[in-house]
């Protein structure tokens, strides 16, 4: 049988791949459609959003072509031929050295609405040197070649001198060796890079000594309430080291000043870190939690609780890691709306197509919840009998009578008739009694009062609910029901019981000197002797008697009488090999 983990991992990629689809479906779906005889115009240098006009300057600057870089900035044509390469090598300086914020958020063409700013402009954070601050302000504006278009506004422009001026003069550098400074990898020097790798190790044993120190108060309070395990700490001390490490690592990188480009890498890369740690403590969290109140609920004997457990910690183990999945593809910039609306008609369409497995799901769940039957009991399941043997969260699995495996739906077991029965607190007995047709009526008197008397008497037998009745006089024979429950949850025992009490009953029938009805088919070629005269008169004769002292027990027996009889048959028989038992001195008795 396919486990769960496999189906999961299936299913995930199924919605991965419906997502994927849909997201396209989604994107065709929310472009523009271009009227009668008009152009689309596409910028080539991707200034559509605010963030790609940052990055775009960034990445270009930081590779060295300038006036590629100009374009992001709103001049005019003139001035950023003569003047457009100096302001972009300020502007890069400045971004690296003095900028605070997230650009990376602002990736809606049409902007993100902010308070107190127009509707074409989009503050993306803020530039500080000395005591002189300014916004990262970016304004949308047409133009004629690439369409709809953010540039750095000339606001911002109008301040960079100044915050130039003073980035420079607080400078790091200059307290440096110059071949630390002077050399750069991949557009940042050497010391930060330097910086950076020492930065490391320093951070893991900060994190590490973090951790240790909250360790102490948690073995103290462990061993106040005399528990010493810590196991659920030891569980989530690897990832929490990862996030705690994570996040003193990118205090350093703050203060570092690295270049902004690689700033942004560096924040992509270590927030999908802190993303997974943090998934990492919950999945561990919630394994060890729901595995502690399931050891509980199958040591207080509630198998369904535990299984539902299981169920639970499967179900939310698949929706952390989708969620988990969706924050690292938000925070590489994928645009999670349109993601989320293909994963709801994923949703849709897996739903569509595995009705059936849904159903028995939620069937699975529902017969965990309502605890009908657990595995062991024998149950019966329409017109089959057998032994529960699991309840998985697709099927049912019963051993039968025949010894065969039948595995059932659980949604077809949510909804047939099911009979439990081991839950039985007692056992039908359940039986007819045809005699022979010649037997008269005080026959059938005495035959009643004495099985009436067996049944009161016996100790396996519930007495207030016993039913003996003359219930057919037609046909081939008198027919008389016997109806009680034996006291017993045991089937052996019951059958044990009912053996004792058929074997007596028909001892009773012997004595009355009547006997078993034969088949109806029986040819009779021999001479039949007919009913026992002298048994038979001994029973007309009880009966008589006890007419004349008014003691018949018709319609039953007195309630007094009854009470008398109760217990008096010992069970088993004293004959019965069961009976005996060594006392203390080893004699058996």
């Amino acid at each position: 049988m396919v486990s769960f983990r496999r189906i999961s991992i299936v299913c995930i990629l199924c919605v991965a791949a419906c997502t994927f689809s849909a997201s396209q479906t989604l994107a065709q779906a929310l472009q523009p459609v271009p009227a009668s005889g008009s152009i689309v115009v596409i910028d080539p240098l991707g200034r559509n959003t605010p963030s790609n006009s940052v990055l775009g300057f960034l990445k270009a600057a930081t590779s060295g072509d300038y006036n590629i870089a100009a374009q992001y900035l709103q001049m005019s044509a003139a001035r950023r031929q003569s003047e457009g390469e100096q302001t972009a090598t300020k502007l890069k300086y400045v971004l690296d050295n003095a900028f605070v914020g997230n650009y990376s958020r602002f990736n809606q063409p049409e902007g993100t609405p902010q308070e107190g700013a127009p509707l074409n402009h989009q503050k993306l954070g803020t530039m500080s040197a000395g005591d002189v601050e300014a916004d990262l302000d970016l304004v949308r504006v047409s133009d004629p070649s690439a369409g709809k278009i953010w540039l750095i506004s000339a606001d911002t422009l109008g301040k960079l001198p100044e915050l130039y001026d003073q980035a420079k003069a607080r400078q790091v550098e200059s307290k440096l060796p110059a071949v630390l400074v002077k050399h750069q990898l991949g557009g940042m020097p050497l010391w930060q890079w330097l910086a950076l790798l020492v930065a490391t190790p320093v951070a893991a044993g900060l994190g590490w000594l973090i951790l240790f120190v909250l360790e102490v108060p948690l073995r103290w309070w462990a061993r106040r309430r005399g528990r010493m395990d810590v196991a659920s700490w030891r569980s989530v001390s690897g990832p929490a080291w990862l996030l705690a490490g994570t996040l003193l690592h990118q205090v350093f990188v703050v203060y570092l000043r690295m270049p902004l480009l690689l700033r942004h890498y560096y924040f992509e890369i270590t927030s999908t870190a802190l993303i997974l740690s943090a998934v990492w403590i919950v999945w561990r969290v919630v394994r060890w939690s729901l595995y502690r109140v399931r050891i509980r609920a199958l040591a207080h004997g509630l198998a369904g609780t535990g299984s539902l457990m299981l169920l639970g910690e499967r179900i939310l183990k698949a929706a952390i890691f989708v969620l988990g999945a969706l924050a690292v593809l938000g925070n590489l910039g994928f645009n999670m709306s349109t993601a989320l609306a293909g994963l709801g008609i994923g949703g849709l369409a897996i739903g569509f197509g595995a009705q059936k497995t849904i159903e028995n799901l939620f069937g699975g769940v529902s017969v965990l919840a309502d605890e009908v039957f657990r595995v062991g009991d024998v149950c019966r399941f329409g017109d089959r009998t057998g032994v529960v043997e699991d309840i998985g969260l697709r099927s049912t699995r019963i051993r039968t009578d025949e010894r065969t495996l039948l595995a059932i739906p659980n949604g077809t077991v949510a909804t047939i008739n099911l009979e439990n029965l081991s839950r039985r607190d007692k056992i039908l007995f359940k039986t007819s009694l045809n005699l022979r047709s010649e037997t008269k009526a005080d026959h059938l008197r005495f035959i009643l009062s004495e099985v009436r008397r067996l049944l009161y008497s016996h100790s396996k037998v519930e007495s207030n609910t016993v039913r003996v009745r003359l219930i057919d006089v037609a046909g081939a024979a008198p027919t008389v029901e016997i109806f009680a429950y034996v006291l017993t949850q045991d089937f052996n025992e019951f059958a044990a019981v009912r053996e004792d009490v058929l074997l007596r009953i028909m001892d009773i029938v012997d004595s009355s000197g009547s006997g078993l009805a034969l088949p109806a088919q029986t040819l009779y070629l021999g001479r039949d002797a007919g009913l026992a005269k002298d048994k038979a008169e001994s029973a007309v004769q009880k009966i008589a008697e006890l007419r004349d002292d008014k003691k018949l027990p018709f319609p039953d027996f007195h309630k007094e009488e009854i009470s008398s009889f109760k217990g008096s048959i010992d069970y088993p028989p004293k004959e019965s090999t069961l009976r005996k038992s060594e006392d203390g001195s080893g004699k058996t008795r």
